[in-house]
């Protein structure tokens, strides 16, 4: 890994940093020279990728958490505070998912979609803001999904939560811009990960977005001055209707 400038010493959380979109945000990060505090529930899988980002010369810290559970959340913010005393960007990316008809969904499962993907993202940024308002910056990059303004057959509660995502983002973007912190959301269409196998096995796996697409995308995201701002990215498989 070669260091880049442009994020020395800033403190960026990454949800759902182990594996997927996740873990190619965390590696992009640490290679811009970001301090990249990696969570997700594998903690065996998150520290060989703390590993291996410290072997490459970046700054990483693995941190395991269930982010749908908020004593984890809790002991995770209450580390960062006391380690690094901020908190520059939260990038939410973890997600789950389980798909099928709506009219024989597992209200488990739905539970458990909603649990993870919304309230979860709901609660980062509810424990970021104590660490970034005082401060008056911060940035936070919601990574959402297509399925955040569109629907599709057999994903009615995965869209659910996506679209909550949204909604969520757009409401705190306007709350908390008078506090100089900015809040994105990014909606791939099909990247090439587990999750879209599952929700999408039609799809051939040559045409489908790479992981390092999404992670760029944050870094573009990182790299605009204090005078621009960027409310979505929408981010579509190329083979795909446009618009």
């Amino acid at each position: 890994m070669i260091i880049l400038e442009g994020l020395q010493d800033q403190v960026v959380l990454v949800t759902g940093a182990s594996r997927g979109i996740g873990r190619s945000i965390s590696t992009a990060l640490a290679g811009r020279g970001a301090r990249v505090v990696l969570t997700a529930r594998n903690e065996v899988v998150l520290h060989k990728l703390e590993n291996e980002i410290m072997l490459s010369g970046g700054k990483a810290e693995a941190v395991r958490a269930d982010i749908s559970e908020e004593k984890d959340l809790s002991d995770l913010f209450k580390l960062i505070t006391e380690k690094y005393g901020k908190l520059d960007v939260l990038v939410n990316n973890a997600a789950v998912g389980t798909f099928g008809r709506l009219s024989e969904f597992s209200i488990a499962d739905f539970d458990k979609i909603i649990n993870v993907n919304l309230r979860g993202v709901f609660l980062c940024c509810q424990k970021a803001l104590k660490l970034m308002i005082p401060a008056k910056s911060g940035y936070i990059i919601n990574i959402s999904s297509m399925q955040g303004f569109k629907g599709y057959k057999d994903q009615s509660a995965y869209a659910a939560s996506k679209h909550g995502v949204m909604g969520l983002t757009k409401s705190l973007a306007s709350e908390v811009q008078e506090h100089g912190i900015r809040v994105s959301a990014i909606l791939p269409g099909g990247v090439d990960t587990e999750l879209i196998r599952q929700a999408r096995p039609d799809l051939d796996a040559s045409v489908l977005i790479k992981k390092e697409d999404i992670a760029e995308t944050v870094l573009f995201l990182l790299s605009l001055s204090d005078r621009a701002m960027v409310d979505q990215i929408i981010i579509r498989r190329r083979a795909a209707s446009s618009f």
